[in-house]
This record gives structure tokens, sequence and C-alpha cells, in this order.
């Protein structure tokens, strides 16, 4: 077992309230319940001695020969996949004596129904010859600030750990004897080829009741109808394009990210994993960004899923309609899963963070920020489920009239910015371009279902908007848009220029800030959001491209016109994600996954890079071009 895996050496499950990662060795480094904003329950990937795992390996077998040296055994390699188009994870572990397979799932029942229970069933089965697995379960309740009591049954089938405020249980089917290793558990399991062996983890409320017994006939049901889910789940997509694999994996992503009972996507199912292995870009991204569930509306709906697309739509409407937030404004940009504004940032100190990256924070201080691009992003996305004044009813629409109204009076102010910087406000111009789309939908809104609205003020704030944007964020010495006015700094964000229709895609000034990007932010193909060295952010070290900007940039060329550069580009970005199809935040400087993991943000804009390639490809083939 490694201390620190790479970041990228993970697979995810999930049961849609909550997730945990699955490293390739076997080991459960990553599990919050009961949501996945909650305290964690194994966070061995943030600090391997106290926050905690669930490791099922395979052990080596002993030294080989006699003598006061023998050889070191045979290494033991492992391999890990997705049962397709599923949230199933298989770990395969080959070793000198035979193959054998973990097989990790979530199960989902009434994912709709929020529940403070949870399941994870881990199967461990041999194909070939025998295998002697590893089984150790240490569970660090609240982030491992919460010590816990171990109860052991007599046979060693069921192990229980109470904390203050969770309990769990530990089911064993098959041969597996449990025994005491201090609070913990661990066993030794040895299996044959054909033979199955199996343990259910049941996290729930602290004195919560003991789950019923479990029996290997039962799990294989679930395992059926979890495979059936996400079969049935998968099927309404209606992309058949030329990356169908890729495509589906990020949708099943995305789903495994949005907690069902709200229908709020989180940005990532982590927190604390680093932009720089040891620097201090570390932030919990668990949470519901307006801005990054807004842009996933899109991609949902485009991929054919407009239940998850309209479930976030009335979350966003329900944020619209309890008035201003704690900070004042009309919105928050970012909240928990039920809505809840309240996102304290705190560092936990005891744990030495990923490959001892700290600070370690859970809660993020991001959350009472002025960024002004959330309206612009809100809007578009109730604009794309319909007509607003549909979709939230006349209430709904009173409150987007009046968060427009407010925008009115504040648009030009400096804020903070889509990359959330804590080096000061500043006029960027992202923030005023998607103000320019917060008037700009809300006008067609109005216009499309003759609601009452400031037509004329409306109008008069969306074009000033736009003179602002085309004077002040346009530097002539770089014939580019620029991060912020007064600057000559690019910035990846405006990649989303063309995307929200604020620019047309082969407009002279739009093909001369691709070029200026491409000589700045480009790297083999990879896109950095902006160099900090030009524009101080307030924070120490440097990070890597920016996986979401590296999409865009692909859909930019591929709407520009710019075909094989576009399909070069995409296809070497493929070429990062992990083992099993995910990408984190970042791609580091030699080709390593960086910061929080999976991320949502690069795989909607996976999603949103190969539509417009398919649709692109497909109109130069229809006029005979060459592809």
């Amino acid at each position: 077992m490694r201390r620190y895996p790479p970041i990228a050496e993970h697979g995810l499950i999930g049961d849609l309230q909550t997730c945990a990662l699955v490293s390739s060795d076997g080991v459960l480094d990553w599990f919050c319940t009961p949501r996945f904003d909650a305290p964690s329950v194994f966070a061995g990937l943030l600090d391997h001695d106290r926050g905690g795992y669930f490791a099922i390996t395979a052990a080596p077998p002993g030294p080989v020969g006699e003598g006061p040296l023998p050889a070191a055994p045979p290494p033991v390699t492992a391999r890990q996949l997705y049962l397709a188009d599923t949230a199933v994870l298989v770990t395969r572990f080959h070793t000198p004596d035979g193959v054998g397979e973990v097989v990790d799932f979530m199960p989902v029942h009434d994912p709709h129904t929020a529940t403070d229970r949870h399941r994870i069933v881990r199967f461990m089965r041999v194909v070939r010859g025998t295998v002697t697995f590893a089984l150790e379960c240490r569970p660090r309740f609240d982030y491992g600030r919460c010590e816990h009591s171990l109860a052991l049954d007599g046979d060693g089938d069921t192990a229980g750990f109470d904390a203050v405020d969770a309990a769990a249980y530990l089911q064993c089917i098959g041969p597996v004897r449990l025994e005491a290793d201090g609070r913990d558990v661990r066993a030794d399991v040895t299996l044959a080829a054909g033979e199955h062996a199996a343990v259910v983890l049941t996290v729930c409320a602290a004195a919560g009741a003991p789950p019923p017994p479990a029996d290997l006939a039962g799990l294989v049901e679930e395992f059926t109808a979890v495979r059936r889910f996400w079969h049935g789940w998968i099927a309404r997509c209606t992309y058949r394009g030329r990356w169908q694999q890729m495509v589906n994996r990020s949708a099943i992503t995305l789903k495994l990210l949005t907690y069902a009972p709200t229908g709020a996507p989180v940005a990532a199912s982590t927190m604390g994993l680093p932009e720089q292995e040891g620097g201090e870009r570390n932030w919990d991204y668990r949470y519901t960004w307006v801005r990054d569930a807004s842009l996933s509306v899109r991609a949902m709906r485009d991929l054919g899923f407009t239940e998850e697309a309209n479930a976030f739509r009335d979350w966003l409407g329900l944020r619209l309609q309890e008035g201003r937030a704690p900070n004042g404004e009309p919105l928050q940009i970012m909240y928990r899963v039920d809505g809840d504004p309240y996102l304290r940032e705190e560092v936990l100190d005891h744990l030495e963070g990923w490959r001892a990256s700290a600070p370690v924070r859970a809660g993020n201080g991001a959350a009472d920020q002025l960024q002004l691009d959330i309206y612009g992003e809100a809007v578009y996305a109730l604009a794309q489920s319909g007509h607003v004044a549909n979709v939230i009813g006349y209430d709904g629409w009173t409150r987007c009239a009046e968060l427009l109204d407010w925008l009115c009076e504040n648009w030009d102010r400096p804020d903070e910015g889509i990359w959330e910087t804590r080096g000061g406000q500043k006029d960027f111009t992202y923030s005023r371009l998607m103000c320019w789309v917060a008037f700009d939908r809300g006008i067609r809104q109005a216009t499309a279902t003759a609601r009452p609205a400031d037509l004329t003020r409306w109008t008069a704030a969306r074009d000033a908007v736009m003179e602002q944007v085309m004077t002040r964020g346009w530097s002539h010495e770089r014939k580019a848009f620029v991060q912020h006015y007064g600057s000559d700094v690019l910035d990846a964000s405006l990649l989303l220029m063309p995307l929200v229709d604020f620019i047309a895609p082969r407009d002279p000034r739009w093909l001369s800030t691709l070029d200026a990007m491409e000589g700045e932010l480009v790297s083999d193909s990879l896109v950095y959001r902006y160099d900090p060295a030009a524009s101080p952010d307030g924070l120490q070290g440097s990070e890597g491209t920016f996986s979401l900007c590296s999409f865009l940039y692909v859909y930019a060329l591929a709407r520009a016109g710019r075909l094989e550069q576009a399909r070069y580009a995409f296809d070497k970005m493929l070429t990062y994600a992990n083992h099993v199809g995910l990408f984190a935040e970042e791609i580091g400087p030699t080709g390593e996954q960086l910061g929080n993991f999976p991320q949502a943000f690069t795989h909607l804009a996976l999603v949103t890079a190969a539509l417009a390639l398919d649709t692109e490809i497909d109109l130069a083939v229809s006029r005979r071009d060459i592809v």
C-alpha cells in the first residue's frame, strides 16, 4: 500500500448522495457521509496515518528461496476499470499465484430521499489460481478528530465502530474472519478460483440501528440492480458521436457528483487536494457553485438529461426566491447542497495533507466574495431550461427581474472574478461578459413570455456592458481581450465568449484573441488560466494547466473553423485522463493530475467540446472539406 498514491490513481463510486474514492491499490481512502459536504469517515488521501482508510489489497507471497537473504517476493500488479457504462469499479490483482478482483459499488435505492445511512459493498473473488486478500478497516470519524470504540462479535463476522456523531458496521459474508487491531479490524482472506467473499460497510447516525443480516444472494441482487440502474440511466443519453465512451463516462461522473435530493451538483468530490504538490492552493470543492452548476445545465440538456438540468433549475429558483444572501447580494457564489449559504472555512491543522500539501481547509472562505459573473450564469441556466417565467412561475420571474434591476446598479463594480483570487478586487472582463449575458437572456425571456420588466433600463445596461468590454476590455497592443481593465494579461475564462454568443466565433477580434492565447497560455495544447506572475492572485506557488480551459479551447477552435487543430488538441487532452477516464482540475508540468478530483467543471467542458467538434466535423464532411 502506497502512503499517497497519485491523485489520478483513483476511481469514483457513489449513490447520488455521497461518494467514495478507491485507489488502484484497492484502498478506499476518501469517504464523507451522509452527504458530499459532511465530515469524512475515511480521509487517508489527506493523511495516511490520521485520516483512516478501508483497504482490500492482494497480499504478496512470502520471500523466495532459502538462507539469510531470501529473494524479494514477486510483485503484485493491480489494474482498475469500470464495468461499461456503470459506476461499478473493479480492481484486479495479478499475483504469482493467481488473479483476484475486488468489485466496489454503492447501492442506489431511493436517491431522491435524503438519508443518513449509506452502504459500500466490496466483493472479493478469484478468477485464477489462489489469492490472499489483506483487509484493513480503520475509520477515523470527523476528519480524524473524533475517537471511536470497537465492538467485535465472537465469530469475527461483524464489527461495530461507535463515535459521538456517527456509527459504522462492517459485515462479512464468506470466509472472512475479522480480528481486532486496536480500535480497528483486519483480516486475511484466502480464496481459490471460483470462490467469493464480501464485506458491507454501513455508516449511519450515532446509535443508529445495526443493518439487517447480509447474505451473498442478496448482495448479488443489489449488484445486478445497480448495474441495471446505470445502464438504464445512460441509455437516456442522446449523444451518438465519435467519443461515445468518454462522453458517457463524463456524464456518469457528473451524475455521481449531483446530490439527488435537491438536484445540486458539487464542484468535486474532495477537499484539500493541491494545485501544486506541497503548495497552499488547497480548497474545499464539495459545494454547489452557481457558476459550475449553471454551465453543467447546458451540457446535461445537450446530452438529453433534462431531468437533471431541470432539478438544478428548481434548486436555483429556490435560491432566488429566498431573497438576499447573508452577504447582502441577491445570490451567493456557492452553497451547500441543501442551499445552506454558511460555509465557514477552517484549517485542519492535524492533517498533513496529500504528500505534505498543507494547509488542509474545510469549508470555503470564498463564499462571501463578490463575483458578478454568477448572475449571468444563473440567468443563462434558467433560460437553457425553457422560458424562465414558465419554469419558476410568476413569483420566480419577479425575483429574477429584481435581480436584473439590482444588476443595473451594480454591474460596474470591481469584484474577485471567476478564479476567486485573493489579491484584491478588479474590473474583470469575464465578470462584465457574464453581466451582459444576464441582461441579454433576461430581455429575451421577458419579450418571449410578455412578463413585466424594465426593458428600456435592461437594454441600456446590456449595451453599455458590451461597449465597455469592447473598449476597455480590448487591448490594441495585444490585439486581444484581456483579464481586467487597464492590463494586458490574458485570461482563458474568456474562451466562453463565443459559447454565450457575445461574439461570433470567427469575428476578427476573437480570432486575434485566440492567436494571442495560443502564444502565451497554451502549452502543447494544454491551457493555463492566466499567468500568476503577470497578474498576482494573492497566493504563493504556481499551478498547472487548467483542464476546463483546455477543453474550452477545443470548443473555440472548432467553432472558429480550425478543425484539424481542434481535433488534435482534443485527442491529446484525452490522453491525460486517468486509467478509468476521470479528470482532476489541472495537469501538472510532468503530466500528473492536480487539484480536487474528479472535477465536474472539467467533465462538463469535455462534453461541450465533444459536441461542438462532432457538429463542426459533420458540417465539414457534408461540404467535403478535409478534416
